[in-house]
């Protein structure tokens, strides 16, 4: 049953609240040299399988496969509370109160299954111009990014591509480039709406809740700036590539699906340090380059106080 949300939540309030906490010390600031204003979380794929618990809840079998990183539960009856009952390290993130569920179409060459094999990068940034204005999504929020049913030239014009498909020195492929240098990676970034309606957690299209900024503002009917997704993915297929498809089809019909059930202040605290701040922070909210600006997470990429 899809969930509603009447008002920006108590549970929200809590979040700034918790983030104006932690990161008191290394304050969420302007800054004149500001080039970024993201965080990243690294996942490892922990499956693939033919399930989609936001497209077809409950219908084990009945999707075509996708490659799941993120929440070691993820199946095809995944709810907020089977991701969150776990609890902490029952995920392949190397943030362990990132209990999300992240999953995308399985890559094939012929009848093979290529995974990702190593840690795959999964960026939150501002999608607006106004990056002190992203707060974080709420629990539960879910969607889809990208259309199955894509055409070409709908995929090559989508707001949420980036790059498209590239591998060597081929980039901006609109479908799978013909080869690829051996020993090269097929990669791809696509970049999620980051505006919120406010309202829904998730909706019967499992898109419409969310929007793309326009000219780096957030639409009238989509008021609340969120985290902007950018997965960047790669896959270990090189060589001719003609056999090479996507479990959903041809390059082009690339999406991938997001169910949020990160730990509510650790979210909080890296949105608040790393995107309003306007930092460059990796998986510990550590900007390498502005060293002065402390690091949000312990070396245990865990908020401090916690094992």
């Amino acid at each position: 049953m899809i969930r509603r949300l009447s008002l920006f939540s108590a549970g929200v309030a809590a979040m700034l609240a918790a983030s104006a906490l932690v990161s008191s010390g290394v304050t969420a600031q302007a800054d004149t040299l500001v080039t970024h204003h993201e965080f990243q979380t690294n996942c490892s794929v922990t499956k693939h399988a033919p399930d989609d618990p936001i497209v077809l809840p409950n219908l084990p079998g009945a999707s075509h496969d996708h490659t799941f990183i993120g929440n070691k539960t993820t199946n095809a009856s995944t709810t907020l509370p089977s991701l969150l009952a776990p609890g902490a390290y029952a995920t392949s993130c190397v943030n362990p109160d990132d209990l999300s569920a992240y999953w995308f179409p399985t890559v094939y060459k012929g009848d093979q299954p290529y995974l990702p094999n190593f840690a795959q990068v999964v960026y939150y940034k501002s999608g607006i111009l106004d990056y002190q204005a992203v707060r974080p999504f709420p629990q539960g929020l879910r969607y889809v990014v990208g259309s199955v049913n894509a055409t070409q030239d709908q995929f090559r014009t989508a707001p949420g591509a980036v790059e498209g498909w590239e591998c060597g020195n081929s980039s901006k492929n609109w479908d799978f480039p013909a080869n690829c240098p051996v020993g090269s990676q097929l990669n791809i970034r696509y970049q999620a709406p980051s505006c919120w309606n406010g309202v829904d957690l998730d909706t019967a299209d499992h898109k419409s809740h969310m929007a793309y900024p326009v000219n780096g503002v957030c639409p009238a009917s989509h008021p609340r700036p969120v985290p902007m997704l950018e997965f960047k993915i790669a896959f270990p297929v090189d060589g001719d590539m003609s056999a090479v498809r996507l479990a959903s089809g041809r390059g082009y019909s690339w999406h991938y699906d997001f169910f949020n059930a990160w730990d509510v202040p650790t979210l909080a605290a890296l949105v608040s340090h790393c995107i309003n701040g306007g930092l460059q922070c990796n998986p510990k909210g550590f900007d390498l380059y502005k060293p002065d600006r402390g690091q949000v997470l312990g070396d245990n990429y865990r908020l401090p106080g916690r094992p």
